[in-house]
């Protein structure tokens, strides 16, 4: 089984890894935990080469350090092997559904609601855009979710 997890920092995406944990303990699995820094390279900031690179590069960093803290306690709990996938593009739930087809994901595991949603009873964008257009089962985490 393959399984495919976005996170970006937000409470629905740390339910989403322990959800994660839960399917990939009673079976091998192969993890992918998957997060997207937004493309800055079209984006007209009024910023200079070097002042762009200098963000992207701080964006790695941290997207890096998410993945690092998001797939620590994974490798120890499923039995499979756990990935990190770095992403740079303009839209996430397009990153997300293009991993899911190249890789032939059997689920994604998404977070209702990313660190950029508002309203209680809304999916986010993101979340709804890759479960109209995955190739794959999608499971929407709400929090709390998993004890």
């Amino acid at each position: 089984m393959k399984i495919l997890v976005p996170v970006d920092g937000s409470q629905q995406a740390a339910e989403g890894l322990k959800v994660v944990s839960a399917l990939a303990d009673n079976r091998p699995a192969t993890v992918f935990v998957m997060t997207i820094v937004p493309s800055v390279a079209d984006i007209d900031l009024e910023l200079t080469a070097s002042e762009r690179d200098r963000l992207l590069e701080s964006m790695k960093r941290r997207a890096e350090d998410l993945l690092e803290r998001s797939t620590g306690p994974l490798r120890t709990a499923c039995r499979g092997t756990v990935n990190a996938v770095l992403a740079i593009g303009d839209s996430p739930a397009q990153e997300i559904i293009a991993f899911a087809e190249r890789e032939k994901i059997d689920i994604v595991v998404i977070g209702s609601r990313g660190r950029n949603g508002s309203g209680r009873f809304q999916l986010g964008s993101v979340a709804a855009r890759v479960v109209r257009h995955s190739p794959c089962c999608v499971y929407v985490v709400k929090e709390p979710c998993w004890v």
